[in-house]
C-alpha cells in the first residue's frame, strides 16, 4: 500500500514516527507531491520541487533476500531503483554507496534507517526540476508509476548476488569522485569494492548503511 500526500515535511521522518507510534506496520509506503523539509545523507537537507520524487517505504528484515548483507541494504535498494529507471532508457548510474547520478551531476539519493527489525528506506529524485549544480532525470516517469514499479521490484526479492553483480560493473565511474569519511572528504580513486558492498580505503573497511 502506498499512501500519497499533497504536501509533507519529510516522508522519511513521517514513516519513522508512525512506526514508533505503532500507527503503521511494515510493509508500508508513503509518497508526496511536495516535500518541504526532506533530509539527505549525514543529516543534510534534500530540497525538491513539486513534480519530483519523494518516497519512503518500510520492510521487515525477514522479507529481504537471505544473502543480503544488512549493512549494504542502501546499495541493494538503490540498485533496484536504478534498474527500474534503466528500463525506461535512463543513463543514471550509482555513486557509492547510494547516490543517483547522471554524468557528473547528482540527481537524487537514498537513505536507510533501522527501526527494530524493520528497515525504512527513502528515495529522493529530481524528475523534472533541479536546484543549481544538480541534475534531473533524463526520462520522464510519473512519481506514482515509479513508486509502484519500485515496490514491485522489491517484492521480487532478487538475490544480493545478482543485484550486486550489476552494481560492480559500473563501479569505476566512482574513481573521479569523493565521499565523506569520518568528517572529511576522501577520494574514491583507489577504493576497492568488496563483495559485501563495503569498500576498502585508507586501511579502513567502510559500509554504506546510513
Amino acid at each position: 500500500m502506498i499512501h500519497w500526500f499533497e504536501t509533507i515535511e519529510s516522508t522519511h521522518q513521517y514513516l519513522i514516527a508512525a512506526l514508533r507510534e505503532g500507527t503503521v506496520c511494515a510493509p508500508y509506503a508513503v509518497g508526496a507531491k511536495l516535500q518541504t523539509q526532506g533530509i539527505g545523507s549525514r543529516g543534510n537537507a534534500w530540497h525538491g520541487e513539486e513534480g519530483n520524487f519523494f518516497f519512503s517505504f518500510c520492510i521487515e528484515e525477514k522479507h529481504l533476500p537471505d544473502d543480503l548483507p544488512l549493512a549494504s541494504v542502501s546499495i541493494y535498494f538503490s540498485s533496484l531503483m536504478k534498474e527500474v529507471l534503466a528500463s525506461y532508457g535512463s543513463k543514471v548510474w550509482l555513486k557509492w554507496p547510494n547516490d543517483f547520478y547522471l554524468k557528473e551531476k547528482k540527481i537524487g539519493g537514498m537513505i536507510t534507517t533501522k527501526i527494530g527489525s524493520t528497515i525504512v528506506g527513502s528515495i529522493g529524485l529530481n524528475i523534472v526540476v533541479a536546484p543549481p549544480n544538480f541534475g534531473h532525470l533524463d526520462v520522464f516517469i510519473s512519481p506514482n508509476d515509479l513508486a509502484e514499479q519500485f515496490i514491485g521490484s522489491v517484492d521480487q526479492k532478487e538475490s544480493w548476488k545478482k543485484v550486486f553483480s550489476n552494481y560492480k560493473i559500473e563501479f569505476d565511474e566512482n574513481r573521479s569522485f569523493s565521499f565523506h569519511l569520518d568528517g572529511k572528504l576522501v577520494s574514491l580513486k583507489d577504493a576497492v569494492l568488496c563483495d559485501d558492498g563495503s569498500i576498502e580505503l585508507e586501511n579502513k573497511k567502510v559500509y554504506s548503511l546510513r
